[in-house]
């Protein structure tokens, strides 16, 4: 690993790759390929016909790749301007949202503008609800630069802002017109924001495919090194499941639940923490390895998933334990868990590495007074 967090990719550069998102008249694709960011610019032209850009980033985002997208957008005959908006979790929130609808507007945003998210998960999340909102709803390209971005929040519409009673609770359903893979953009990203991303990568293959698990229990040194012959397919491979989950349940009202795989627990240690010194990835990688040894424990899985699925998330530098807090804590932020109906939670289990389904369960179900020994407490791992 170079200075700085950066990474030098290796390999020759693999052939672009695409995924189409089918949902008729919305449907959109998903292109991916390796230092293609120069490229970007005829793309957002076609697919949004807008002629101007209001492009959203971060600062860390914005030194590596502002310029060199701006020059692609003006190139392609689009007027750009830039929001550079603080970093963090934290920003995701209404204010931060009405700050840019001001500055949009100011800046001339009008129907004939396109919202253009370059960054990580959270900037998507935020670009995208901003896109749906202001002026009744304008078309928005995903730039995503960071690997949990590029295989999970950037593909399937899904925006939002968090709250304080919660993450995510308020959003629109908003598909975007493009998504753009550059995977050359990782070389910048942190390790810990890589590993991180792997947690999307891993839910992936534990809830729907088998074979990409055991791809990653092969090629984990290879993907963490960022080489571009292993990572374009996967990358193609993971866009290509949240495709086709995202195509038969757009609304997230039956199948699209598996993708929150480790979210139910993951979201309740963000909230708990303030969204302070936790990744949503990290979050999600400590929810998956509670729900796997649970998924035991209730008989759904059997003896050992847990196990596999916590060894492939330790092999990428992910915790596995829920930060220490009360049950009674973990209880209360359940009882706001979006997936909740009446008095139950739709907690998605595994059956079996590549298998998962959805069981309404009440929170003292998800987390009962007394668990058996092998299961992952909060702040420690049993075995």
């Amino acid at each position: 690993m170079r200075a700085g967090g950066q990474r030098a990719a290796r390999g020759p550069t693999p052939a672009r790759r695409r995924v189409r998102v089918a949902l008729g008249e919305r449907s959109y694709p998903i292109e991916i390929g390796h230092g293609t960011l120069a490229e970007l610019g005829p793309a957002v032209a076609r697919a949004t016909g807008a002629g101007r850009v209001m492009l959203l980033t971060v600062p860390p985002v914005a030194r590596h790749y502002a310029a060199r997208v701006e020059r692609s957008l003006r190139a392609a005959g689009l007027k750009v301007t830039r929001f550079v908006v603080p970093d963090g979790e934290r920003t995701k929130n209404l204010l931060q949202a009405r700050k840019l609808y001001d500055a949009m507007l100011s800046a001339g945003a009008d129907r004939s503008s396109a919202v253009l998210a370059l960054g990580g998960g959270v900037v998507g999340d935020l670009g995208g609800f901003v896109a749906a909102t202001l002026l009744r709803g304008l078309p928005v390209v995903q730039v995503p630069t960071s690997l949990l971005a590029m295989v999970d929040s950037s593909v399937g519409g899904k925006t939002g802002v968090n709250v304080p009673r919660g993450k995510n609770l308020v959003g629109a359903f908003h598909q975007p017109r493009l998504v753009w893979i550059d995977s050359a953009t990782l070389s910048t990203l942190p390790g810990r924001q890589l590993a991180a991303g792997m947690a999307e990568v891993v839910k992936h293959a534990a809830i729907l495919d088998e074979k990409l698990f055991r791809r990653l229990e092969r090629d984990v040194p290879r993907l963490m090194d960022l080489d571009p012959t292993v990572l374009v397919p996967v990358l193609q491979r993971n866009c290509a499941i949240k495709a086709e989950v995202v195509a038969r349940d757009e609304r997230e009202a039956g199948p699209r639940m598996l993708l929150n795989f480790g979210h139910t627990l993951g979201h309740a240690a963000e909230a708990l923490k303030g969204f302070r010194g936790i990744l949503h990835g990290e979050a999600v990688s400590m929810g998956m390895a509670f729900a796997a040894h649970r998924s035991e424990e209730l008989g759904l899985a059997p003896s050992g998933t847990a196990e596999r699925l916590v060894d492939l998330l330790a092999r990428v530098g992910l915790p596995t334990a829920l930060p220490d807090f009360p049950r009674s804590a973990y209880l209360r932020a359940l009882s706001v868990d979006k997936k909740k109906r009446a008095a139950h939670i739709h907690f998605v289990v595994l059956r079996r590495i590549g298998k998962a389904e959805t069981r309404p369960l009440r929170p003292a179900e998800i987390w009962p007074a007394r668990r058996r020994r092998g299961t992952v407490r909060a702040g420690r791992t049993r075995r």
